[in-house]
């Protein structure tokens, strides 16, 4: 049997906190298991489940107890290391005009293909997590997903909901017959408006370094730059400020550490045709930065 993995992200976001939820389900050989990991300012927490658990109907996604899907998410998570429990309604998802994988999503043998399910939607409702509240009224929701056999080996990701849009950027190195080029995907929302930046439309990196990425595409120009001086505030699991470590998958199996930031420092510039959309400095910014050079 194929190894694979199938993972969903759902980011919501109120005035004063981050929540992330990372269903998924994974398998290695005949082994399959699914997985919810929570995410929040303070670190990472993992409930496992056996395979069995796992269900899709009418488009929601099941994994024991809880529930995700277009209409919100509802949670039941009861392990001695974690208990959540609470429900989270969505508004009307902003999903993107077509695949962002754009060409990509026919071809076969990709290792990691990404998905973008809504750009932005409204969030309310209430959920504990480990006896801490987390309240949204009218807070802000985003919603990708991942599927393949492994996430990219480098790779940079960041998403950020601001007044007036949305955005998501990720530059990645991506192998393929035996070569590797470095993928772009990305989606700016502004004041109802998409603009996409993608290796099939031309884009192209200025700068990848220490946390700033630089992408160019025809007269578009996207700037994101993780601040190093206001990244995540130490704790256990995330000892250096560069994150909270999650789980990734290698060949299916959920053996890779990664970091995300899930509100962290950023600063980001968006230019058309040589003038400036929007440019803003925040402390609510999504960033996982795995370039190692």
């Amino acid at each position: 049997m194929r190894n694979f993995f199938y993972g969903w992200y759902f980011k919501c976001q109120s005035a004063s906190q981050t929540l992330a939820l990372i269903p998924a389900v994974h398998q290695t050989g005949k082994k399959r298991t699914c997985s919810i990991q929570v995410v929040t300012d303070d670190g990472c927490l993992t409930a496992n489940f056996p395979g069995t658990a796992f269900a899709r109907k009418g488009g929601r996604i099941i994994i024991g107890e809880n529930h995700f899907g277009q209409d919100g998410v509802g949670l039941c998570v009861r392990t001695p290391e974690l208990r959540v429990e609470g429900a989270l309604h969505f508004g009307a998802l902003r999903p993107l005009k077509y695949d962002i994988m754009g060409p990509f999503a026919l071809v076969p043998f990709m290792e990691c293909r990404h998905g973008v399910w809504s750009m932005r939607h409204e969030v309310s409702g209430r959920v504990e997590v480990n006896g801490k509240p987390f309240e949204f009224s009218k807070g802000l929701g985003y919603w990708e997903g991942d599927r393949g056999r492994s996430f990219p080996k480098e790779y940079a990701w960041t998403q950020c909901l601001f007044k007036g849009g949305s955005l998501m950027l990720s530059v990645a190195d991506i192998p393929m017959a035996g070569m590797h080029f470095t993928g772009i995907i990305g989606i700016v929302l502004w004041k109802g408006k998409e603009y996409r930046f993608a290796t099939y439309l031309g884009a192209r990196v200025l700068q990848n370094q220490d946390g700033m990425l630089r992408i160019a595409q025809g007269d578009m120009m996207l700037e994101a730059k993780m601040k190093k001086g206001a990244q995540c505030s130490p704790s256990a699991g995330n000892k250096n400020g560069i994150g909270h470590p999650l789980k990734a998958p290698v060949g299916g199996d959920m053996t890779r550490t990664i970091h995300e930031n899930p509100a962290c420092g950023a600063a980001y510039r968006f230019r058309v045709g040589g003038r400036t959309l929007f440019a803003f400095d925040t402390k609510r910014a999504s960033f996982e930065y795995e370039y190692f050079k």
